[in-house]
């Protein structure tokens, strides 16, 4: 093999490792995907999708209400859910509407599941924040979510999750790539 060839070579294999240092640091710190697993987040995410957790936002932009979040859960798996508390909030519902400090919020993103029930009973049970947690208001470091599924998932009302630490979210998931005909912006 001829000094020049050599050097081909040697330049291949250099652009190679950088390439794949390039995108195992990207897919460990700033983006990486996952296949959401079961149905608790139906009807925004089915059985199957795809979606991008974007692991630099909570440190950017932070986590606000309503962001989805994909988190370490106590049961060992990662899960995905909806930031419903935010510390230093009361959280309750009545009547199939969120209290949040008292006041009613609409969750839009729920309509579609609201209007495919044929029971006449409520997606969301009542609750208080106090009737699961024993605390008034959600300490700081922690956050209370739910599954759009409200009534087939493992969230902040189930004692097996419970409050989320803040340092066990590994980020929010913003955009859905599979499957194509759902590809975009996740809300």
């Amino acid at each position: 093999m001829g000094k020049s060839k050599k050097k081909e070579l040697l330049d291949w294999v250099k652009t190679i490792a950088v390439a794949v240092v390039f995108v195992i640091a990207i897919r460990t710190f700033i983006f990486s995907p996952i296949v959401v697993d079961g149905s608790s987040m139906m009807p925004t995410f089915e059985d199957g999708d795809r979606v991008i957790v974007n692991k630099l936002s909570k440190q950017i932009s932070g986590i606000e209400r309503f962001d989805v979040i994909i988190f370490e859960a106590p049961i060992g798996e990662n899960y995905i859910k909806r930031v419903v508390g935010l510390p230093g909030d009361y959280i309750a519902y009545k009547d199939d509407i969120l209290y949040i400090n008292g006041e009613a919020l609409e969750e839009p993103y729920l309509d579609e599941y609201k209007e495919q029930l044929i029971d006449n009973a409520p997606l969301t049970y009542d609750f208080a924040l106090e009737s699961l947690t024993d605390y008034k208001e959600i300490p700081d470091g922690y956050l209370f979510v739910l599954g759009d599924n409200r009534r087939k998932t493992a969230d902040s009302r189930d004692p097996r999750v419970g409050l989320v630490p803040m340092e066990k979210i590994l980020g929010k998931a913003n955009v859905r790539f599979y499957p194509f005909d759902n590809l975009g912006i996740v809300k």
